[in-house]
């Protein structure tokens, strides 16, 4: 009998076929991004106009992710994620065609991304809902790990492969590419088993809330772990995100050395998601977080003067605890909150943990002013290890949590 080197989730049919649709959208995604900064700079704009359009995508991704979470307990990951694909497959297409008509006004190029932001805010609390309903128990885990490899291997590969197709066929022809790919994960759903039904009257928008709320706040572990990453959003992801460029500007050789550090940041996250195939801590909240403290090595490495190896290194290790935090939590939540409030649960997750990062953005740059460059990186990274030492202390995130399974094989999505 032949060996198989094949991850075991792989040889899973239905989450192979989401797998590899789901991969190919990442790479348009990662590439769409870049895709639209040239658009609005080709157009004719410049930094106000960037960042107008920029807002309009990520306003609607925090403001809807609750009512994604409500739409995909109610009506199914699967459809929810089928609806969201194919707006974001017409929205691209409609940049497409908008840029290959000439220079779009700002107002059109808004409207679109607009609604890709609020469809993208739909997909991700429907995606925590989905895997564990298309992966057998103890593969949740490895599932979870290659959708973490695969967005991680998109964040490097993709930007690379979007700044040449731009220079070369112009914006337009990524944001096509970009389409064609939601139409390969539109196919992959397709083929998924259909979600089934409600099974009794379905509740108001406003309860369905109130009990994702209930089932979040109630478990300790969740909310603790949630306003974690909030914070660290808040205080060192996003200063890390304005300030460091900046310091790369200054010292460390520009823009290709910030080029380098963020693509070594991706390398090891897909070297930390790759790692996390196969293992199954019996304590995945305490490795989680304890994983959580190679995020300030960058901002320390930044903070204190070190050359640039010493932040490719600080950016490298950082990638590999984000994947090995973002897998487990990610499977944690799976596994230990009912099939049918993950989507909900999910959502409330991810709205408290994107919630102050626009506010760290505006933030960084005034600050620094205030207490400089160094002193805001330094504060951030002296955060984050007193905030692992603080959550590592309670009990509820050293424990054991009991061994349960995601959804039986076969069960709809």
């Amino acid at each position: 009998m032949p060996f198989d080197f094949r991850p075991a989730v792989l040889r899973e049919r239905d989450f192979r076929r989401f797998f590899t649709g789901y991969a190919t959208s990442l790479f348009g995604s990662s590439m769409a991004s870049v895709a639209l900064a040239f658009a609005v700079l080709e157009t004719g704009g410049g930094g106000t106009e960037l960042g107008l359009v920029l807002t309009a995508r990520i306003l609607p991704l925090v403001l809807v992710l609750l009512a994604g979470g409500v739409l995909s307990d109610r009506w199914g990951s699967r459809r929810v994620m089928l609806a969201a694909d194919v707006t974001r497959c017409l929205t691209q297409s409609g940049l497409a065609l908008a840029l290959l008509g000439g220079e779009p006004h700002l107002g059109t190029l808004m409207a679109l991304v607009v609604v890709w932001g609020a469809a993208e805010a739909l997909f991700t609390p429907a995606l925590d809902a989905l895997v564990p309903r298309i992966v057998r128990g103890e593969a949740l885990s490895d599932g979870n790990a290659l959708l973490g490899v695969a967005r991680s291997a998109a964040s490097v590969a993709g930007p690379a492969l979007a700044g040449l197709l731009a220079a070369t066929a112009g914006a337009a022809a990524v944001f096509a590419v970009d389409a064609a790919t939601y139409g390969v994960s539109v196919a992959a759903l397709l083929l998924l088993p259909r979600t089934a039904g409600p099974t009794g009257p379905a509740a108001s928008f406003l309860a369905d809330l109130r009990e994702g709320w209930t089932e979040f706040r109630s478990r300790t572990w969740l909310w603790v772990t949630s306003l974690h990453v909030c914070l660290f959003n808040f205080f060192v992801w996003a200063p890390f995100l304005v300030l460091g460029p900046l310091v790369a500007q200054r010292r460390l050789g520009g823009a290709t050395s910030w080029g380098l550090v963020m693509a070594l940041y991706g390398a090891g996250a897909v070297a930390g998601g790759t790692a996390m195939l196969g293992r199954r801590p019996r304590r995945p909240l305490f490795v989680a977080t304890a994983a959580t403290v190679g995020w300030a090595l960058p901002s320390a490495a930044l903070a204190s003067g070190e050359s640039l190896p010493w932040v490719c290194a600080g950016a490298l290790a950082a990638g590999v605890c984000s994947s090995v935090a973002g897998t487990l939590y990610a499977t944690v939540t799976q596994s230990q909150v009912p099939p049918g409030a993950v989507a909900r649960v999910s959502a409330y997750g991810a709205f408290g943990a994107f919630a102050l990062g626009p506010v760290g953005l505006a933030a960084a740059g005034p600050l620094s002013v205030l207490l400089g460059t160094s002193g805001v990186l330094g504060f951030g990274a002296v955060w984050q290890l007193a905030a692992v030492a603080a959550v590592l202390s309670l009990p509820v995130i050293r424990a054991t949590l009991p061994r349960t399974t995601g959804a039986p094989a076969g069960r709809a999505a």
